[in-house]
Formats: structure tokens, C-alpha cells, sequence
């Protein structure tokens, strides 16, 4: 199925390499700061990403996190001056980890962002259930993303990704006007900080959403990108139809898809020309209804026991239970 926001346009050409007001998907190549220095101030309703954790791999240590933080202080100047009043930076970091020690980069993102104005709404967690295992510490299975607004008044949208209640058939209790009445609302309840994304289910409030593996739909060149399916919640609950996302370390242009299929303008920042080109691909895949995607609020698969490899090996069994 083609986009019906993007039908007109559903051909490679629809595709600019540099904002512009009339333009409804940008991928830009080459320095974020320097392409967002060129942009117009206030323009994005919604910018996230996941910064690059590796610039230089120089912050094994305290002293060289701090460089690494340094480096990035003139870019978030642009990305906060892009921002519109109303608007809203979603941050998402995982822990990195030197010698066995683990660095929890929100910790470090926080104060860096208050200082600069801007004002935490959710602390959000991402949970997985693949990567790699630890033999020293408890395997890491979740991620962070930081949902910061630009004021006071932004724009929050909780009907699109409400939940199912557990107990829609909750009365009133009080003797009152409202005694015996339903006391939920009909569309759900507020799914929490911390999601657990199920088929028409969100109710956990845990976001288990796989991470990309070599066996996910969505798997291409890029070492570690975002599933489309994250960043969609963000794009529902914090932006409207016709607003313009911006991903300043675009990758593989998974935040794009996710604004594209929702009718929104979409905007990416990425040095690698290779990466700009698979998002490109990516982008006309989406636009022709061809794009391998897992779907939004998909079950994450459960194994029933039959599978072989869920089976415990037959050397791992006592003599009696063979």
C-alpha cells in the first residue's frame, strides 16, 4: 500500500538532499552541525535519535567521556535551536560499558540538557531480550530514551497509545452522582514510563520491542540501529500529521520510515554515504509498499516448546531424566 500523504510524490526525486519548506523528505549527507546551522530555527516538531556512542572510542574512561560529551555540545546547540517551542527531544542512549564498569550515558545527557533549558518529561525504558551475555554482571537487555520538552507547553497526544484497561468493568465507589458508573475511560488507560508493546495491548507498561538482529525484518548494513517500531509511539504521542521530524544521526533512516508512514515530514542528518543510500532505499521500499517492517505493537515471538532449539540438549540431562 502507498503512502496516501506521499502518493504524488512516490519516486526517488521526492527525496531532497537539503531542508526546505516545500520538501517532505530531506536526507542530508555530511556534518550534522553544519547542515542544521543552514536550517531555520524552530522548524522540527519532534527530533530523535540515538547519538553515535563511538566518536573516536575515546571514552573508555571518566576523564575521556567527557571529551566525548565536549564534541557533541556545539551540535545540541543546533538541534535545540531547531526545536519549536512546542516541541520535543527524545535522547535514546544505552549503557556503555569499559573494563567490565558500566557508564550509564542518560546519567551523563541529563544535567547537559537541563542546563540548556530543556525539561524532562519521561525517563522511557526499551527493553529487549537478545544481545550479548555477561559472565561478570547481569546481561544487559534494556536502553534509554530521555523525552525532553522545549517549554512548558508542547504538544502530547495520550489517546493513539492508550492501552486496554485490566479492569474495564471498574466502577465508582463513593456515594455520589458517579456511584456505580464506569470509572476508566472507554479508549484505555495511560500505558506508563516503562512499556511493554504487545498486539492491541500496551498494558505493562514495559516497551519490549526486539532489537535489530540478524533474524529481524528490518536488518540492514548498520551496526546498531533503531527498530521503526520505537520510534513510532513518539511520533503518535508527540507530533501531528504534516509535522516535520528530524533525526540528526539518521543511520539507516529508520526514524524516517516511522515519520513517513505516518504522514509526517521527515528530515535526516548521516555522514556515511552508504548509510544514506540503504536509507534511501529503505525510503522507496516504504513509498511502494514493499518495505520488510515488523508491525506496529507485534507480538514478540514466544517459543512453544516444540522448537528444537528451545528444547533442553539431551548431554545437559541427568542419567534419570534422559
Amino acid at each position: 500500500m502507498q503512502m496516501e500523504l506521499f502518493q504524488e510524490n512516490n519516486k526517488e526525486s521526492s527525496i531532497a538532499e537539503y531542508y526546505s519548506p516545500n520538501a517532505e523528505i530531506v536526507f542530508s549527507q555530511g556534518d550534522s552541525y553544519e547542515i542544521l546551522s543552514h536550517c531555520p530555527s524552530e522548524f522540527a516538531q519532534l527530533i530523535i535519535t540515538s547519538p553515535p556512542y563511538n566518536l573516536g572510542k575515546e571514552y573508555e574512561v571518566q576523564t575521556k567521556l567527557d571529551r566525548y560529551l565536549e564534541k557533541l555540545e556545539s551540535v545540541l546547540e543546533e538541534i535545540i535551536r531547531v526545536l519549536a517551542p512546542e516541541g520535543s527531544l527524545c535522547w535514546q542512549v544505552g549503557n556503555y560499558v569499559s573494563k567490565g564498569e558500566v557508564f550509564p550515558l542518560d546519567m551523563y545527557f541529563y544535567p547537559l540538557f537541563v542546563r540548556k533549558g530543556l525539561h524532562l518529561r519521561n525517563r522511557i525504558i526499551w527493553t529487549f531480550e537478545h544481545g550479548l551475555h555477561c559472565s561478570k554482571r547481569f546481561s544487559g537487555r534494556y536502553e534509554t530514551l530521555l523525552w525532553f520538552t522545549k517549554s512548558d507547553t508542547y504538544k502530547f497526544h495520550l489517546d493513539p497509545v492508550r492501552v486496554p484497561s485490566k479492569y474495564p468493568g471498574k466502577t465508582h465507589f463513593k456515594p455520589g452522582a458517579k456511584y456505580g458508573l464506569p470509572s476508566g475511560n472507554p479508549l484505555g488507560k495511560n500505558p506508563s514510563d516503562v512499556w511493554k508493546l504487545m498486539e492491541k495491548e500496551w498494558e505493562t507498561g514495559l516497551w519490549n520491542i526486539p532489537n535489530v538482529k540478524a533474524n529481524h525484518p528490518e536488518k540492514t548494513i548498520h551496526p546498531c540501529q533503531f527498530p521503526i517500531e520505537l520510534v513510532e509511539r513518539c511520533v503518535l504521542a508527540l507530533t501531528d500529521e504534516g509535522d516535520w521530524v528530524l533525526d540528526p544521526f539518521s543511520g539507516v533512516g529508520s526514524a524516517l520510515l516511522a515519520a513517513v508512514k505516518h504522514k509526517r515530514r521527515a528530515m535526516g542528518c548521516e555522514q556515511e554515504k552508504s548509510y544514506v543510500e540503504e536509507a534511501t532505499k529503505r525510503m522507496n521500499l516504504l513509498l511502494s509498499g514493499n518495505l520488510p517492517y515488523r508491525p506496529l505493537g507485534k507480538p514478540v515471538y514466544q517459543p512453544t516448546g516444540r522448537e528444537k532449539v528451545s528444547q533442553v540438549p539431551i548431554a545437559w540431562l541427568k542419567e534419570g531424566e534422559k
